[in-house]
């Protein structure tokens, strides 16, 4: 088959030409931007927290009538209530482990600061996330530990939620660690915590464990976090529980009775809206559901308009087809097979598709460009774009398969007829 005859129809049939061009090249330089959209979101849900996230749970409540001030004795007292409740936590049956935590991954209640390695540095050497918890906090999350030490009871220090004091020692993740000593052999070296002009010891280093937001503001530093051994005092408190395996339902009931028996004066918001008592499943769905919605959402694009665009080409072809009906009775007529008549519709859309495809190459190439100046994403790799030539290029030649056939099932005698 030579290709005469093909580009001889298409100049024929030009405006035709030009818009399934059009559509297959808009239709790639969306899709393949929209996958990469897609791709990047679901990294984005599936990427670990560096917690154990099986049978976590997390209660947030609200004590009545408990002190509010940061003096002595106030925080003395608010710490009690806080021992008593943990006390209460870790006898339930269903209960392996509880700790105190100001805040935890992914649910967006975020505590950072800046991590120096001088005092009074202008710039901080890197900005963290800062997890409060007690000697129970890495067991409960169960994240693993690298280098050093874990917490012990006799490193806990209690005080007021508005207290600027530092610990005298840290445990920080191993990405922290990286980037504030990149040599390597972070435990007993020091650091600045925020404006604190006493240093702090990194004791303990643990591989991963991503600080309390999801957000993309968050991205430059979403593996930097530090853990302090302090438990924060004031009349609102979290506390995160692991139950044992396989009874996470049951302990998040007794949970909720146990600590009203102990102390009945507090709030626990049971509405859906502001559930205090939630798995860690349930926080992470939350944290991610835009993400989710995104990519559902592009995957509903790209399913629309690679079906428009298949669609256009059946109806085009079929369009053709009709137009030619007796040219192909003549070409049958004179020893054409129907393999022929197939090859040749099959090989008229590839060179449609593949005028539409380079044009979509540039311009997906520059949608992608524009997204990555407005709206700070990554470069999209090449892979993204040759895998969405050959999505068109085989919806083309899947969608023009059923004109093309009915095409080449037309008998020779029609050749013959004049009406």
């Amino acid at each position: 088959m030579t290709l005469h005859p093909i580009l001889a129809a298409l100049r024929r049939h030009k405006a035709g030409v030009v818009l399934i061009a059009l559509q297959i090249a808009l239709t790639l330089a969306i899709v393949c931007n929209a996958i990469f959209i897609i791709g990047q979101r679901i990294q984005r849900i599936q990427r670990p927290t560096g917690m154990d996230e099986s049978n976590l749970f997390l209660i947030t409540q609200l004590w009545v009538g408990a002190p509010t001030g940061d003096d002595q004795a106030s925080t003395d007292k608010l710490d009690s209530m806080l021992r008593t409740d943990l006390a209460t936590l870790r006898n339930l049956p269903d209960v392996e482990s509880a700790t105190t935590m100001n805040t935890i991954p992914l649910i967006n209640s975020s505590w950072t600061n800046g991590v120096n390695l001088k005092p009074n540095q202008k710039h901080s050497t890197a900005h963290a996330a800062f997890y409060f918890g007690d000697e129970q906090m890495m067991n409960t999350m169960k994240v693993q530990l690298a280098a050093g030490r874990a917490f012990t009871s006799a490193d806990i220090q209690h005080r007021g939620m508005r207290a600027a004091d530092k610990p005298p020692i840290i445990i920080v993740t191993q990405a922290l660690a990286d980037k504030l000593f990149p040599s390597g052999n972070a435990v007993g070296k020091s650091v600045y915590l925020a404006d604190n002009t006493t240093p702090s010891t990194i004791v303990g280093v643990v591989k991963r464990l991503q600080v309390s937001s999801a957000d993309n503001w968050t991205n430059d530093f979403t593996w930097y976090s530090v853990l302090e051994p302090v438990r924060l005092n004031s009349n609102f408190s979290r506390y995160l529980v692991r139950a044992k395996p396989g009874r996470m339902q049951s302990a998040m009931k007794e949970a909720r009775k146990a600590l009203f028996a102990a102390n009945p004066m507090r709030v626990i918001d049971d509405s859906a809206e502001h559930n205090s008592i939630k798995s860690f499943a349930d926080i992470r769905a939350r944290a991610y559901r835009a993400d989710r919605g995104m990519a559902i959402l592009m995957g509903v694009i790209c399913v629309i308009l690679l079906g428009v665009t298949g669609a256009g080409i059946v109806g085009l072809t079929s369009f053709w087809v009709g137009q030619r009906h007796k040219q192909i009775g003549v070409r049958r007529a004179l020893g054409a097979r129907k393999v022929d008549i197939l090859r040749y519709f099959q090989t008229e859309n590839l060179l449609i598709a593949g005028v539409g495809a380079i044009a979509g190459i540039i311009l997906a190439v520059g949608l992608n460009l524009w997204l990555m100046h407005r709206f700070e994403m990554d470069r999209m790799p090449v892979l993204y774009v040759l895998a969405g030539v050959a999505v068109v290029l085989a919806l083309g030649q899947a969608a023009v398969f059923a004109p093309a056939r009915r095409a080449a099932n037309v008998p020779p005698v029609v050749a013959t007829r004049t009406v």
